[in-house]
């Protein structure tokens, strides 16, 4: 407030009051809060949003980000919602097909919903497009800071999952498979309880990559050079497999120490090696396809919601600045069972 304040040439005390509601700022200043926060003026006049909260909202990971990076995000949060109703009021979307497992462990909840989702064994080729195609809102955050991976919430009975679209196409895969384990084991008892992360952990390795697949393609004692081009049958990075193998008794202590050695050693950490291309959402961009075959412009969506256009696209993983204006996209991975969407009259 103080920053902001500044910046409009009044008091915090006055972006306070802003807020409350106890009188609207001068025509003179909107225009300066408008142009430092480049929303436009329309936007804070318009209904209260929903906002996620700390308590509500699961982060892959709180001990890397700051306060202000969290409560960001959870800001973009807010507007994913507003557009994601805009939206639903002209498509029907894929209803939530997600199970309450909170009484299971990780390992028996992630077999328990692949056998819902009739996924076998089979190792899942795109996860955004899963996901979707069960109901899960997929947004990408809006924040361009490595140290918010992800995070998750159920808003209206409604599964919101955001992606960070820095990171490698295979941490975002696991972060993705991370937050659904919090949105089927937390729901009820919150995604900060004890042990939650380590749960949601155990739920993502158990999820992509089964048990009994993992026994029936992965060696014992492998190289690493052997994980590098077996990770790519269930795509996840060769970290997420090495520490699989090993809680599947497939490595032992020594050589998994060796391998993490090693992969610190060649920068693995940072850069996956041989890695795969990154997901976007299936859903949005027959959503914004739609809307650009019955004429509906970028400019059109924004000035509808009252937001400035490149906010849009970095919740949409940019599809709003290619579907809309006729850019071409890059092809994505397909999965078995395709959300069912239709515009609505």
């Amino acid at each position: 407030m103080t920053r902001l304040g500044a910046i409009a040439g009044v008091t915090s005390k006055a972006i306070s009051d802003y807020e409350k509601g106890e009188y609207p700022p001068s025509a003179e200043t909107l225009e300066r809060l408008a142009l430092s926060t480049r929303f436009p003026p329309g936007f804070f006049f318009g209904p209260d949003l929903h906002e996620p909260t700390p308590k509500t909202a699961s982060f892959r990971s709180m001990s890397r980000m700051t306060a202000g990076q969290r409560d960001a995000a959870l800001g973009a949060g807010a507007l994913a919602f507003m557009l994601n109703d805009w939206v639903e009021t002209r498509f029907d979307l894929p209803a939530p097909d997600l199970l309450d497992l909170r009484d299971e462990d990780p390992e028996t909840a992630a077999a328990t919903l692949r056998q819902h989702w009739r996924l076998g064994e089979r190792p899942i080729k795109n996860m955004v497009h899963l996901l979707e195609s069960k109901g899960v809102r997929v947004y990408s955050l809006a924040e361009n800071s490595v140290e918010v991976d992800a995070f998750s919430l159920w808003h209206s009975n409604t599964p919101f999952l955001f992606l960070n679209t820095l990171k490698s196409a295979e941490h975002g895969r696991f972060d993705a498979a991370h937050e659904l384990g919090h949105l089927v084991l937390h729901r009820h008892c919150g995604p900060h309880q004890p042990n939650a992360e380590k749960e949601a952990n155990a739920f993502a390795a158990a999820f992509l990559m089964p048990r009994a697949s993992v026994l029936a393609n992965a060696p014992r004692m492998a190289t690493l050079k052997q994980l590098i081009q077996l990770k790519k049958l269930w795509i996840v990075s060769v970290a997420a497999l090495a520490h699989r193998l090993h809680s599947l008794k497939l490595l032992s202590d020594w050589h998994y120490r060796t391998l993490c050695i090693e992969m610190g050693q060649l920068g693995f950490r940072k850069n996956e090696p041989e890695g795969a291309q990154r997901e976007r959402s299936q859903v949005l961009a027959i959503v914004f396809g739609g809307l650009r075959e019955e004429g509906v412009s970028k400019a059109a969506v924004a000035d509808q919601l009252q937001i400035d256009s490149e906010e849009l696209d970095k919740l949409v993983f940019g599809l709003m600045l290619t579907s809309l204006t006729g850019g071409r996209q890059s092809s994505g991975r397909t999965v078995s069972a395709p959300p069912d969407l239709r515009i609505v009259k």
